[in-house]
Parts: structure tokens; C-alpha cells; sequence
């Protein structure tokens, strides 16, 4: 056993002179150079504590184990690690500093026993507190400690992390630890720098050429830079140091972010659903599987998921360079480019985790630098392909516009032959045209003389019909009168007759008395009471049928309208009614007419034309009538007037055998008519829809084959200026 410590101190010695053997098996550091840091890297005594619960009253008394690596690795792991070991102060700093330098930790507390009461005293530090809280101002985690001049002192220290658990520590005193802090702020910050140089310089590139492939690479690039100062703690310290579940959890959302965001960058530039669509469902898995192993890291499996995600990454750059490797034998130049920014990036990744487990290159305080310049290679080198892209496309564009000047030299070549041959074309057809326009326009003459002579000849079946019904209206009171004159001229004779002999009686010397007798005898002989009672009769007939002719002629007049051509204030229920009259004879006989009026103010509008509208709509619903129901009775027409808001509606129904829909679109054409051959013009309901239209209304119809027809007409009050 004595020659084994011996041994073993010997080994100590010559790993590091500032190293000795202190009892009870901890590792004594002497900090004698006030100038330097003193690096604890190697030689510290270790245990695993699988419980996380052990205490630093019970870990004393542990079997700690000797661990010589030159950086302190204990990979991915959910325990709790205890490291102690003792540093002697051979300077005459006595308030030193304690610093692990790894920003990542969960959980870091240092106790130190108490020289006075001998009990364990403890800090802690951690990313699950606020920034804040940290006895200094730096990203990594550094202690306070006091070391009097040639005194040692024993430390433990516990360290929980769900990320990789590797740290060295160091021990140095106000101006060391500023200077290195200095020294690794400045290559933070030129890092930094560099990534938002190449972000903002692609987005102005990306204004210019409007290629979206620029977005996803400056995402990417912004994603691979944050990793970075996160994985030195400067996220943490500028971006949310009051947010320790982003502080702990930053472990599985920055590295999703740089996943998703090279995932769709690969898609973006190399065009793999162009090239290699079944290669680019993989990457789509991929995606899915950096945002799952996250869900499931930040669930509460922190150490598997980091392990998933570690691997997914992992898997997904061979698979990037596989990607690539395939395009670029497909002669698309820019994934060579990418090949290698990959690839390089990808030895640097190998570099990084042999320096972490001293395989082969000695770990040093540079080697957590070595994947930011690779990331900044790998930058540089995307950046190189994407200009060769974009010269690809300059290149693509050159020769497209060469090729379609060529393309529009010989259109112009064909063009002004053809030019030639159209103008001589032209011009026969312009003789053609100039014939055919001729021919149009008498064609349209023609058409416009046939249209007025057909619009005359519906006017005039109109005013036959109506002088056929004022004809019939007419006669039955003229008719009247004369049969009266007859029997008038009768009875007035006897009266004149009576007359002559009661001058005679009156002249003669007969007495009073005879005279008397005599005139009751004429009276009687003459029958002169019911002479007089016939007379009375007579006259009132002749009077009633003068009164009904003054009536027809008054609604003849009303109905006409000399002024038609003029918009004047009417009453509509009048118009109406002077129709009815017009057309009394025709209805009267074998039509049951209800009419429901209602109060209606005067309303602007072409008078004539409008009893022109009423008129054609009663006639036609007299005609379905007659033809439904012929002389016999069932026949109702029922015409209502009414008004709502600034409008006055006219109905007209009939219930005849009403109108087929399929026709029901034609019926306003003209020359459209359902009536037997020399019944109708079919330019009745064309001229009432004209009609309506130049008063600014509408006409509908509702129809019922079998049951009927309704005609509603919609007319403003006021007509608007148009």
C-alpha cells in the first residue's frame, strides 16, 4: 500500500507540479502564481452519487476515486457528481476566486467548512436561479473563497447537469479571472460579430435577388450563432437572465431551433423535392424527431432526451453531406460547396469530442473554441454556394435572354413578312367590310321600319280593340236614348194635344161647370197622369244614359293623355280605374272583377304610358281567362293597388291557366307570344317591360301552370335624375 501511494504520488508530480498528495487521500493545489490562473483539471478526487440525496455530512465519509483525466468528463447523466479536492494559497491574495468554467450546469454548490463552528458551509449556483444571483458577473460560475497566506483548504463540490457534465475549474484572484473573463468576452463578442455581419449582409443580398433560399439561411445562421453563445452561457446572460426555465431548458429548444432551421435551409437550397424527393421525406422525419425528442426532454426525461437529440443531430449531419454527396453528382455545383462546409464542420465536431475525452489532442483552455470556428467556416463556405447559386441562375438568365433575343430576331423577321401579306389582306378585307357595312346598314333600316311599323300595328290592334269597347260602352246609352225619342215625341204630342183643347175649352162661353167636366174628360181620354209619370221615366233614362256617356268619353280622355311625353303628377288608382271602364265590355260579361285600391299618393310618372301598361296586362289576363274558361263561370281578375316606403305596386291576377316556366324568361322578348296565329303581335309585354324600365321600376311575375298568373309592377313615387 505504501509503495502504491508513493506510486501514485509520483504520477501527481509529474502530471503537474503544482500538485501534491494531502492526506486522507484529497489532492492538494498550490496556488503559488498570483499572475496565472491555477487550472484543477486533472488529479481531483471523485464520486458518483446515484441517489442525489447523499448530504455533505455523509459524502465526507465516501470512498472517493482518483480521476487523472486533463478535463473533467462524466458524459450525460442523471446523478449527482462530487468532486473535492484542497488548494494550498503560497500567495498573499488571500480573497481568490473559484471558477467552473461550464456555463451549462443545473445545479453547482461549493462547501467549505468553518474554521470557527467546523460546520459545512454552502453556495449554490445554477441555471434553475435567476442571473442575477451570481456572485459575479460572468457567464461561467465563480466562488468566492478565502485562503489565508500558506493555509490549505478542503472543497467540495456537487454538479448537476441534464447536458453533457464536463467542466474544468480554476482558481485565480481579481485581476486573473477579470483577464480571462476579458480575454473570453472579446472572442464571444468577435464571434458574435462575425454572425451578425454575414446576417445582415445576406438580408440586403436578399432584398436584392428575392431568393427565399437567403430567409432559411439566415435563420440558419442566427440558429448556429445562438448555439454557440449559449453553449458559453452569453444567452443566458443577455437574452433572458430573468427565465431560468429558459436558462434550463435552452438545452433542447436551441438545438431544436438549429435543427429545424438547417432542415429547412437543406430543403431550400439544395431543392431535394426537385432532385431527391424520397431523400427529402427523410429530412421531413427528421424534423418530427428533433421536435419530439424536445417534447420528451422538456416532459421530464431530460437525460434521455438530450441523448435522442444528441444522436437525431448526429444522424442528421451524415445525412446532410449523404444529401448533398447525391445532388452534387447530379452536376449541381453549389452542393459541392455545401459538401464541404459540412464536412469540415463535421471534423470539427470530431476535434471538439476527442479534445473532450483527450483522445489523441490534449484538452486546453481553446478547445470549447473550436466549434465556433467551425461554425464560422461552415458559414463562410454556405455563403460561397449560395453565390455560386446565384451566379448559376445569372448565368441560366444570360443564356434564357440570348436565346429569347434570337427567339424575338426571328419573330421579327417572320412579323414583317407576314406584315406585308396581312396588309394586303387587310385591304380586301377592309373592301369586304366596307360592302358588308353597306349591306348592315340597310339591313337596319329595314329592321327599324319593320320594328315601327310593327310597334304601329300593335298600336293599332290596341286602339281597335279599345274602339271596339268604347264602340260597344257607347252604343248601349245612345241605344237607350233613342229608343226613348219615340215614345217621348208620342207622349208630348198628347200633351200638346191636351193643350190645344183646353185653349179651346177656355175660349168657349160654356159655365164653369161644364168646362170643369168637360177638361176631366179630355184628362181622362188622354190619360194625362200617365202621360206625365212615362214623361218622367223618358227623361230620366235619356239623363242617365247622357251621364254614362259623358263618363266613357271623361275615361277615354283620362286614359289617352295628351301629355305623356311629359313626367307630370298622376293618380294611378284613376288610370286604373279609366281603364276598366275602357274595357268594361269585354270583362263584365263572364269576368268576376275585384278591384282593392289603395290610398295611393300622386306619383311622378308618364300617365298615358302607364294606362298603355295596364291596358296590355288586363287584356292579356282577359284573354287566358276566356280561353281557360270560355263563357262560362269561374273567371276572377282581381286588380290592388298599394304603396310601401317610396314605392307604389300594382298587382293584376288572374287565375287562368298561367304561364309555363320554361317560357317565363321569354315572355318580355319581343315578338315572344303564346296566342293562336293573327290573335297577337308578341309586342304587348315587350313595350310594358320597356315602359316599366324608363320609369325606373320593375315588373315580376308569379305563376302557377294550371292555377294562374300575377303581374306585380314596382314604380318609385319620385323619379331620380339618372
Amino acid at each position: 500500500m505504501i509503495i502504491k501511494k508513493y506510486y501514485l504520488l509520483l504520477i501527481l508530480l509529474l502530471l503537474n507540479s503544482n500538485i501534491s498528495y494531502a492526506r486522507d487521500g484529497i489532492v492538494n493545489y498550490i496556488f503559488d502564481n498570483n499572475k496565472e490562473l491555477l487550472g484543477i483539471n486533472k488529479g481531483v478526487s471523485v464520486y458518483i452519487d446515484k441517489t442525489r440525496e447523499l448530504t455533505i455530512n455523509e459524502i465526507v465519509d465516501k470512498p472517493f476515486l482518483l480521476d487523472n483525466d486533463s478535463n473533467l468528463n462524466y458524459g450525460i447523466t442523471d446523478y449527482k457528481v462530487w468532486i473535492k479536492f484542497q488548494i494550498k494559497n503560497q500567495t498573499k491574495d488571500e480573497d481568490l476566486f473559484l471558477m467552473a468554467s461550464q456555463p451549462s450546469i443545473d445545479k453547482i454548490s461549493l462547501y467549505t467548512r468553518d474554521d470557527t463552528s467546523g460546520e459545512w458551509k454552502s453556495r449554490d449556483l445554477g441555471e434553475y436561479k435567476p442571473y442575477e444571483d451570481r456572485f459575479r458577473e460572468s457567464p461561467n460560475f465563480i466562488f468566492p473563497v478565502t485562503i489565508p497566506y500558506d493555509t490549505s483548504r478542503d472543497f467540495y463540490i456537487s454538479i448537476q447537469s441534464k447536458d453533457q457534465l464536463q467542466t474544468s475549474f480554476y482558481v485565480g484572484n481579481e485581476l486573473t479571472i477579470s483577464r480571462w473573463e476579458s480575454n473570453r468576452s472579446f472572442l464571444i463578442g468577435i464571434y458574435i460579430g462575425m454572425i451578425l455581419i454575414m446576417a445582415l449582409y445576406h438580408i440586403f443580398i436578399y432584398f436584392t435577388v428575392k431568393n427565399v433560399s437567403y430567409i432559411y439561411y439566415i435563420l440558419f445562421i442566427l440558429c448556429v450563432g445562438l448555439v454557440q453563445i449559449n453553449f458559453h452561457g452569453f444567452a443566458f446572460k443577455y437574452l433572458w437572465p430573468d427565465s431560468p426555465f429558459l436558462a434550463l431548458n435552452s438545452t433542447f429548444l436551441v438545438p431544436m431551433l438549429s435543427g429545424l432551421s438547417t432542415a429547412f435551409f437543406i430543403k431550400s437550397f439544395l431543392h431535394t423535392r426537385s432532385f431527391t424527393p424520397k431523400l427529402d421525406k427523410g429530412i421531413n422525419i427528421y424534423i418530427f424527431l428533433c421536435i419530439g425528442a424536445t417534447i420528451l426532454g422538456m416532459s421530464g426525461f431530460n437525460v434521455i432526451g438530450v441523448k435522442i437529440l444528441q444522436l437525431i443531430a448526429l444522424a442528421g449531419a451524415i445525412y446532410a453531406m449523404y444529401i448533398a454527396f447525391v445532388i452534387m453528382r447530379m452536376n449541381y455545383k453549389p452542393a459541392k460547396f455545401f459538401l464541404i462546409a459540412f464536412a469540415l464542420f463535421f471534423v470539427c465536431i470530431i476535434i471538439f469530442v476527442l479534445t473532450n475525452f483527450t483522445i489523441i489532442i490534449p484538452y486546453s483552455v481553446y478547445s470549447p473554441y473550436i466549434l465556433m470556428l467551425g461554425s464560422i467556416i461552415q458559414i463562410v463556405l454556405l455563403s460561397f454556394a449560395l453565390a455560386d447559386e446565384i451566379n448559376t441562375y445569372r448565368k441560366e438568365k444570360e443564356d434564357s435572354q440570348a436565346q429569347a433575343l434570337e427567339t424575338l430576331k426571328e419573330n421579327e423577321r417572320i412579323i414583317k413578312e407576314q406584315n406585308v401579306f396581312l396588309e394586303k389582306e387587310v385591304n380586301a378585307r377592309t373592301i369586304d367590310l366596307v360592302k358588308s357595312n353597306d349591306n348592315l346598314e340597310k339591313s337596319l333600316r329595314d329592321l327599324k321600319l319593320a320594328q315601327t311599323q310593327l310597334i304601329e300595328t300593335e298600336k293599332l290592334a290596341s286602339l281597335g280593340m279599345l274602339t271596339a269597347g268604347i264602340a260597344h260602352e257607347i252604343n248601349n246609352p245612345i241605344n237607350f236614348v233613342t229608343a226613348s225619342v219615340t215614345p217621348l215625341r208620342r207622349d208630348l204630342d198628347q200633351v200638346f194635344q191636351a193643350l190645344g183643347e183646353l185653349e179651346r175649352i177656355g175660349l168657349s162661353p160654356s159655365p164653369f161647370f161644364d168646362k170643369k167636366d168637360e177638361i176631366e174628360k179630355i184628362k181622362e181620354d188622354l190619360e194625362i197622369e200617365y202621360v206625365k209619370e212615362e214623361i218622367q221615366s223618358l227623361l230620366m233614362g235619356i239623363e242617365e244614359g247622357a251621364n254614362r256617356t259623358a263618363g266613357i268619353v271623361k275615361s277615354l280622355r283620362i286614359f289617352s293623355r295628351v301629355d305623356e311625353d311629359d313626367l307630370k303628377l298622376a293618380d294611378i288608382n284613376l288610370g286604373m280605374q279609366s281603364t276598366l271602364v275602357i274595357l268594361d265590355s269585354s270583362l263584365k260579361d263572364t269576368i268576376n272583377l275585384k278591384t282593392n285600391y289603395g290610398k295611393l299618393p300622386l306619383v311622378e310618372c308618364y300617365a298615358g304610358k302607364l294606362n298603355q301598361v295596364f291596358l296590355n296586362l288586363l287584356t292579356n289576363a282577359s284573354y287566358a281567362l276566356k280561353k281557360k274558361f270560355g263563357n262560362k263561370p269561374g273567371a276572377e281578375l282581381e286588380v290592388s293597388t298599394y304603396q310601401e316606403e317610396d314605392f307604389v305596386y300594382i298587382t293584376i291576377k288572374d287565375n287562368g291557366d298561367g304561364i309555363d316556366e320554361s317560357i317565363r324568361n321569354k315572355i318580355f322578348d319581343p315578338f315572344f307570344t303564346t296566342k293562336d296565329v293573327g290573335e297577337g303581335t308578341g309586342l304587348g309585354l315587350s313595350i310594358v317591360h320597356q315602359t316599366v324600365l324608363k320609369h325606373q321600376g320593375e315588373i315580376t311575375l308569379n305563376s302557377t301552370l294550371g292555377e294562374g298568373s300575377e303581374f306585380i309592377v314596382k314604380i318609385p313615387i319620385k323619379q331620380s335624375d339618372i
